[in-house]
């Protein structure tokens, strides 16, 4: 999965990558990396897939990964060792690959398990900027902000709050350059605008 796929119709198509077979099944609104990591059941971490269990009975119950968890960004009170998706792409079920080391967004439900959908974050961690590495540490400090998609001019912020989210306009959606390397921070001055994650903060491990 790359990241030229990462800006698609609203409602047609999953942000990250949706295959043919899903299409119609599985629908995603676009959604930016921080707004997701915000969200209040969701799990960042770091982990190696090591194994994969098929699903069983007729292909209705979820697939599940074994998984390395390596380290944790947010939420993550315990190491997870296993992680569960829908059987196939038509129920929104993530394909990963064993042996690739990969940064998850994932949910964790109320029994304790641990889930990722095709709608979901799940990026081989060598795909991934140096620069989205080090806002894997800053996400947070934005949560009280919004992010505004905009999909055609003219479109302006409501508040002082909000930041643009403009990777959508025409010329700009095969860079990502929003969703790729910035985050929408607060301010000084209470506002939010968007900063650009730095490469010499951290040491990416």
């Amino acid at each position: 999965m790359s990241w030229k796929n990462f800006v698609l119709p609203l409602l047609l198509l999953t942000l990250w990558g949706l295959q043919d077979e899903g299409a119609q099944a599985c629908s995603c609104f676009p959604i930016h990396p921080q707004q997701l990591y915000c969200q209040s059941n969701v799990v960042v971490i770091k982990v190696k897939v090591i194994g994969v269990s098929p699903s069983e009975q007729g292909g209705v119950q979820p697939k599940k990964y074994a998984i390395k968890h390596m380290k944790t960004f947010k939420g993550a009170e315990r190491h997870f060792v296993s992680l569960l998706t829908g059987p196939n792409s038509a129920a929104c079920g993530a394909s990963l690959t064993k042996g690739v080391e990969y940064v998850l967004m994932a949910r964790l439900h109320s029994d304790g398990s641990l889930h990722i959908s095709l709608c979901d974050f799940y990026h081989p961690w060598d795909s991934l900027s140096p620069a989205q590495k080090n806002l894997l540490y800053r996400y947070g400090e934005g949560c009280d902000c919004e992010i505004k998609p905009c999909y055609s001019y003219p479109c302006c912020n409501t508040k002082p709050t909000e930041c643009l989210w403009t990777d959508f306009l025409p010329g700009k959606m095969s860079s990502h350059e929003q969703a790729r390397n910035y985050a929408c921070l607060k301010t000084s001055d209470g506002c939010c605008d968007w900063c650009k994650g730095t490469t010499t903060m951290r040491q990416y491990k």
